[in-house]
């Protein structure tokens, strides 16, 4: 059976989809875009401050679920500009930090919801 997660700890979803769902021991995390949670506005226009909002809502979703980051299995960057790449590792290696790294993806795309510099989905376990 999915179970649906939900929290007001990261950004409602802009659509209709879910935060994230389970099933089994698998989460599967939608695309966060940088939106501020308290706010519900995008986070200032820089792809460091953005890429760490992005990896912020997922790590809210993920606790919420009974979860972390440290059990991050894989990602998918949506990134508006590669030349801003090195960049976006840069933040991205802050948050994971274990011994083995989540596999990853990323995808240069032409404009994301919002405005936004940076979407990031993820898929975990419980």
């Amino acid at each position: 059976m999915i179970k649906k997660i939900e929290t007001g700890k990261a950004p409602l979803a802009l659509g209709p989809y879910s935060q994230g769902v389970v099933l089994d021991s698998l989460i599967f995390v939608s695309g966060q875009v940088p939106i501020d949670p308290d706010s519900n506005s995008l986070v200032e226009n820089d792809i460091a401050i953005q890429t760490r909002q992005a990896i912020k809502n997922i790590e809210q979703i993920l606790v919420s679920a009974g979860s972390s980051l440290e059990k991050v299995l894989k990602t998918t960057i949506f990134i508006k500009n590669m030349k801003e790449f090195s960049r976006v590792n840069d933040e991205y290696a802050k948050f994971f930090t274990g011994p083995t790294q989540p596999a990853r993806s990323a995808v240069e795309v032409s404009a994301l919801p919002k405005g936004a510099l940076i979407e990031i989905e993820a898929i975990a376990y419980l």
